[in-house]
């Protein structure tokens, strides 16, 4: 018996790691399903980041919910896991609506998670809105370290 939510998660996990191998990105998966996150990018320098994976749908007001939990279903019912923000190092969430991914580091996170306006917002307020355009380069994963410094030393646009 298939589950909707499943393959929307397998479309969601496939899209995003076809997003980071074409950003020169390799992805490493772990063997258990258990583990809060869902597979593991690796920087052409070797830095590696946690990355769980979200599936999410833009809701009327042009926006994602991303919420740091999993929820599953059994034979018992629905269930929910809170995560800790410590459990992975960033949120990847595919949107089908844009056929976008979206790469949120925990440090942009509250502990209930974040919403990502895909849309401008009609109001046009801009204090507290984060605007999902902004978080479409996978390499923001590792904004912050060194590889963020070699990358902006390695461009060659840069002047000196």
């Amino acid at each position: 018996m298939r589950h909707h939510t499943k393959d929307k998660g397998d479309v969601g996990l496939t899209r995003v790691m076809a997003d980071l191998v074409a950003h020169d990105i390799q992805v490493a998966l772990p063997i258990s399903e258990h583990l809060p996150f869902d597979l593991i990018a690796i920087h052409p320098t070797g830095d590696l980041r946690r990355v769980s994976v979200k599936y999410r749908a833009m809701n009327e007001t042009g926006s994602v919910r991303v919420e740091t939990r999993s929820v599953w279903n059994d034979r018992n019912g629905t269930h929910h896991r809170r995560h800790e923000l410590n459990d992975y190092d960033a949120i990847a969430i595919y949107c089908p609506a844009t056929d976008e991914c979206y790469y949120v580091p925990v440090s942009e996170l509250t502990p209930s998670g974040r919403t990502l306006r895909i849309r401008d917002p009609q109001n046009s307020q801009v204090t507290g809105v984060f605007l999902a355009r902004s978080c479409t380069d996978p390499h923001r994963l590792f904004e912050g370290d060194a590889v963020s410094r070699a990358r902006r030393d390695s461009n060659p646009r840069r002047s000196p």
